[in-house]
């Protein structure tokens, strides 16, 4: 019986989300999710990326798999991330330079992204059709925006509130971080 897409979707966005419940992506998480506008830029950045390396990874998968070449995986889906977040980079620095200062080094980042592989390779190993890769892709990569712009907007709120010292700055964001996961594990119940 194949899976609903819904229900792939719905279980890639909320209920495993990979960054409060795999903790996968944790870097671009906690280092980009201090301004709403970045947070929500950079999850469009990581979702599109995510897209590209589903549609390729099965595609690569389904190559191999009729080469009998199954060991050559890793090394392909970590090429086709490579690429594609290079061609995100350079599409982002002539369009927006302001965005592309704005996220920095965690742009670029986003290659060595273990939500992104784990992701592919998650989808390999479920043995998703492409239809179905697509939309784990795009859960994947909403539920990542939706932690990012989440964290982003408790993190600009808490800018402004008047915190104990020992609680400011990394400690408070782990807190928070932590929280969040706390939430999300509500939607394992679905």
């Amino acid at each position: 019986m194949s899976e609903s897409v819904w229900r792939i979707f719905i279980n890639a966005c909320l209920i495993n989300n990979f960054v409060l419940a795999y903790f996968l992506g944790i870097c671009p998480f906690l280092g980009v999710s201090g301004k709403y506008e970045t947070a929500s830029k950079m999850g469009l950045a990581v979702t599109f990326v995510m897209l590209i390396s589903a549609v390729c990874g099965f595609g690569i998968h389904a190559l191999l798999v009729w080469l009998n070449a199954p060991y050559l995986q890793l090394i392909s889906f970590i090429v086709v991330i490579a690429s594609t977040v290079q061609l995100v980079e350079m599409f982002i620095k002539k369009m927006s330079p302001a965005l592309f200062q704005a996220l920095g080094i965690f742009l670029p980042l986003i290659t060595t992204n273990c939500a992104i592989l784990g992701l592919v390779l998650f989808q390999t190993a479920k043995g998703y059709t492409f239809v179905q890769s697509i939309f784990y892709a795009l859960g994947a990569g909403v539920g990542f925006t939706i932690a990012l712009i989440l964290m982003a907007g408790v993190r600009e709120q808490t800018a402004f509130a008047n915190s104990p010292k020992v609680v400011r700055g990394t400690v408070l964001t782990l807190f928070i971080a932590g929280i969040l996961s706390l939430s999300f594990m509500g939607f394992s119940g679905m």
